[in-house]
């Protein structure tokens, strides 16, 4: 009998959820998700019993747990919105990290298929982007591809990808106002491509089908301050990705987008949405300008140094537009700090024992 082979990273990725509700869509992703651990994030109600299916191997970390983690610093994390998914991203010991939401599930290809989005997005990180110069074949990484003529030798070798931008079919991501002018449309169409997002260009990114390296781009991976008590929602992963990108962009990282699908199952409505969003529809015109201008010194060599310093400018080029833009920026340096609290040597060392993970009230399951 041949031997089976071990999923890809198993012992090196974790899958992060936010959710408010039971968690019945694992059973779909199950073939794909079992071997390896989830860290779950609960939001909103922390004395609600959140359900999940045997047989996962999970962490479930509530309100009540991001308080006891991060402490003071726990205002840096929003509440009431799926920003708070970067909480696992901070608590996570593994190098890469895939997230998705609760109402995304196993999309199929043209052939009929069952799309196995992690083990495409691990495909997309192990292998190089191309920033610097596009390549008309996209990926050239990809089995059947390559570079194309008149792409330079010298830039064939790419840079290490940092994040990898699934999309999604059926329910498109879409903002409030498009909602409400194409109710009923639906993303149909699948496209056979990934590409590399060139350097200076920005994009919007969406977090419910996203994996990241979380050692080479982890500390930038902060999704904001999101739902309750904030004058914004819906923006949390797209400030993230802009973040990000200008991030990567100074470090010689690489963002990929394109493959895989997933199939979002579920319409949000787009009256509650406009109402997160409205500001941010008109806030965009000015932090899109922002971010196309974000200039990092020579000094700048570590992304914690990049987003230190990228914090001082949103306080300092958008705290004029509204007050929110200085608050943010604070959250921003707090977020930074929980993260080289959480995952300095000593700590990390800790969390190898007993972890900075659940007490013994909480629930843990292998």
């Amino acid at each position: 009998m041949a031997q089976l082979l071990s999923p890809p990273l198993k012992d090196d990725l974790d899958i992060v959820i936010p959710t408010i509700r039971n968690l019945d869509f694992l059973e779909m992703w199950r073939p794909f998700f079992q071997p390896y651990h989830l860290i779950i994030v609960q939001d909103g109600d922390p004395t609600k019993k959140i359900r999940v299916p045997e047989g996962f191997d999970y962490e479930l970390y509530n309100r009540n747990d991001v308080n006891r983690v991060l402490g003071p610093k726990a205002n840096c994390i929003s509440f009431k919105d799926s920003a708070c998914r970067c909480f696992g991203f901070l608590v996570s010991k593994k190098k890469y990290i895939f997230t998705i939401d609760d109402d995304c599930f196993v999309a199929k290809d043209p052939n009929g298929k069952e799309i196995n989005a992690l083990a495409k997005h691990i495909e997309n990180l192990l292998a190089p982007s191309t920033p610097l110069f596009f390549n008309t074949l996209y990926d050239p990484f990809r089995e059947g591809a390559d570079f194309v003529r008149g792409y330079p030798f010298s830039l064939r070798e790419g840079v290490p990808t940092a994040i990898s931008h699934g999309l999604w079919l059926n329910i498109p991501d879409y903002d409030a106002p498009t909602q409400l002018v194409k109710p009923r449309e639906r993303n149909t169409r699948y496209v056979d491509a990934v590409m590399t997002i060139p350097k200076g260009t920005l994009f919007p990114m969406c977090g419910m089908n996203l994996a990241f390296d979380r050692e080479l781009i982890g500390p930038a991976m902060y999704f904001g301050l999101m739902g309750d008590g904030q004058p914004i929602g819906r923006y949390d992963d797209m400030w993230a990705g802009w973040c990000a990108k200008v991030i990567c962009d100074h470090l010689k990282l690489g963002v990929k987008t394109g493959l895989p699908y997933i199939w979002h199952s579920k319409a949000s409505n787009p009256f509650v949405n406009l109402k997160k969003e409205y500001k941010g529809i008109y806030w965009q015109e000015d932090i899109i300008p922002f971010f196309q201008n974000v200039v990092f010194p020579k000094e700048c060599t570590t992304v914690q140094k990049c987003y230190i310093g990228l914090s001082k400018q949103v306080k300092e080029k958008l705290g004029p537009l509204d007050p929110y833009f200085q608050k943010l920026g604070d959250a921003m340096l707090t977020w930074i700090e929980a993260w080289e609290d959480i995952n300095s040597p000593a700590k990390a060392a800790l969390s190898q024992g007993n972890g900075v993970k659940k007490d013994e009230s909480s629930t843990k399951q292998k």
